[in-house]
């Protein structure tokens, strides 16, 4: 039986996945507010560039201390909180969220989550919450504390493989964590199912693929 946990992601921050999500608030208000410019003279103000220094001053320090950290955190919710109500504006004056893009609209559902987890978990003085987004572009990915040496932690879909005479079998794959330890009967079952017997003796090998 293997197990595999691999995605092709950065390894993710608060502060960076909501300097993401702030920057993905301003492109969907820049596209609302082209469906409706002739009804509103002005555009929403988004503080874009003080929101851009703001972040950049934190993420240049080698090691800011929680302080900074949490003052930043605030900040940037501040500044999605913001942009979240301009477009619940534009939309009141006319805007369709469906003549957004497809994958623009989709990422506006997902930071709109993600938001709403980092301000819970803000409030919390947390940083687990259940069904945690660590990728706007890859939302479905979960975190798995591994507790290898290096790489604590890992990204991406966990599976349960038997492997059978250079075979691979695939038995149980999510992107939840999961413990192993339970595939190993219904493992030996469906060993059965496929070759009308039970298997001489098992091995259990972790890899990353």
């Amino acid at each position: 039986m293997q197990q595999s946990r691999f995605s092709d992601i950065r390894y993710p921050t608060d502060i960076k996945l909501l300097n993401e999500t702030r920057e993905q608030t301003e492109i969907v208000i820049d596209a609302l507010y082209q469906q409706v410019k002739e009804q509103l003279p002005k555009k929403p103000r988004t503080y874009r560039r003080e929101a851009r220094t703001a972040y950049l001053q934190i993420v240049k320090q080698r090691k800011p201390n929680s302080k900074k950290i949490r003052k930043a955190m605030r900040q940037q919710l501040g500044y999605v909180r913001r942009n979240l109500a301009h477009i619940d504006t534009l939309i009141a004056a006319g805007a369709k969220l469906s003549e957004l893009k497809k994958n623009l609209y989709w990422n506006l559902l997902v930071v709109s989550e993600v938001y709403r987890q980092q301000q819970l978990m803000y409030e919390q003085g947390c940083h687990r919450i259940d069904d945690r987004i660590v990728s706007i572009t890859q939302p479905h990915v979960r975190p798995i504390v591994s507790g290898k040496s290096g790489t604590p932690v890992e990204f991406g879909a966990k599976l349960s493989v038997s492997c059978v005479d250079g075979h691979a079998f695939l038995d149980h794959l999510s992107w939840n964590n999961f413990n192993e330890s339970g595939d190993l009967q219904q493992q030996v079952e469906l060993f059965k199912s496929r070759f009308g017997h039970y298997p001489e003796r098992l091995s259990s090998k972790m890899c990353k693929v």
